[in-house]
């Protein structure tokens, strides 16, 4: 062999191996290229993580397109988030849901702080102190009766909210969860050869 072949060998495998290693930096970039402009509606990680029975403080959520830290308020009822939903009807139905909830759960607060003040009224309201009369007694069984309200009134709550961004997440094309990049790239990379020269060989799966 002369001194040009295997020169020209030896540039052939310097090329192949710098492809292949730009080939592999490439595939194993997605995840930045996904993050850069996510199409989803992220909720801050606490919120995400309420179950059942989880406080009734409002959800913060970063918008479509939007990346970092700067987490807006969803609203008491919700209503900052709904812009975002148009077009999807399940997840306007489960908003619809959560902003239900949190009107019974303004009723039944109401309802608690009244039959408090109702009892209160009561015990002096006719000269000598009182604690059991007739009206005390209703104002009673309406504070127990608020108290286990909030109880089934506060069990899916929050899942209501979380179902909604869920739905809008999932509905979207799978295109539009991050940038066009995942798609087109390679599923894998290697060395192949054509005659004596080592090529790229790149992969793609349908």
């Amino acid at each position: 062999m002369t001194s040009y072949g295997i020169y020209a060998g030896y540039v052939g495998r310097c090329v192949a191996a710098t492809c292949l290693a730009a080939g592999l930096a490439l595939t194993a970039q997605p995840a930045r290229a996904q993050q850069s402009a996510p199409a989803t509606i992220r909720l801050q990680p606490e919120d995400q993580e309420r179950g059942q029975y989880g406080p009734q403080s409002n959800f913060f959520f970063l918008p479509p397109g939007q990346t970092g830290e700067n987490y807006q308020s969803a609203g008491f009822f919700g209503g900052k988030l709904r812009p975002y939903l148009t077009g999807n009807a399940t997840a306007l139905a489960a908003l619809d849901s959560y902003k239900r909830q949190k009107t019974l759960y303004l009723v039944d607060k109401a309802v608690l702080v009244g039959s408090v003040g109702l009892y209160g009224s009561q015990v002096f309201g006719h000269g000598d102190a009182q604690y059991t009369s007739p009206t005390q007694l209703v104002a009673g069984g309406l504070f127990v009766s608020s108290l286990l309200a909030t109880i089934f009134i506060n069990r899916h709550t929050s899942e209501y909210l979380k179902q909604a961004v869920d739905e809008y997440n999932s509905d979207l094309p799978a295109g539009h969860h991050g940038t066009l990049w995942p798609r087109l790239r390679p599923a894998g990379a290697g060395l192949s050869s054509v005659g004596s020269h080592p090529v790229l060989a790149l992969r793609w799966q349908l």
